[in-house]
């Protein structure tokens, strides 16, 4: 069982590694963050799918969240100043925005900086 969250990330992305590594190094959540090509992700509870999809905060108890509630997740854990923003994405409407702005930047991070053409999610079904 684990004991601590982590935060998956897709690690052919460009702009994902980017993303987490800053995670890492300035906001330093209380988590694991793992690339989800390096886990077996049935004992997370999540897909393949899901996990190109966007970013996933996973509870030791197994509760995911995912998206911006995941990058909410992770700036509570890391407490301190990080944890303002990180509740203001929880409540309406922050949350309702911070869903749009994510899936903007997710549907759009092959067009980012850093970016590679491995960013591009597979077209939904």
């Amino acid at each position: 069982m684990r004991t601590r969250p982590v935060l998956i990330y897709d690690g052919d992305c460009g702009f994902c590694t980017a993303s987490a590594t800053f995670a890492e190094r300035r906001v330093h959540p209380r988590c694991d963050v793992r690339p989800w090509q390096s886990l077996h992700l049935d004992e997370y509870g999540v897909t393949p799918e899901r996990a190109q999809y966007e970013a996933l905060w996973v509870t030791p108890t197994g509760r995911v969240h995912g998206g911006a509630q995941a990058v909410a997740k992770a700036l509570l854990s890391a407490g301190g100043p990080w944890s303002v923003p990180g509740a203001l994405l929880t409540l309406p409407p922050l949350r309702w925005a911070a869903h749009a702005a994510y899936r903007l930047i997710a549907d759009n991070r092959h067009r980012l900086p850093g970016s590679t053409g491995a960013c591009a999610l597979p077209p939904r079904r």
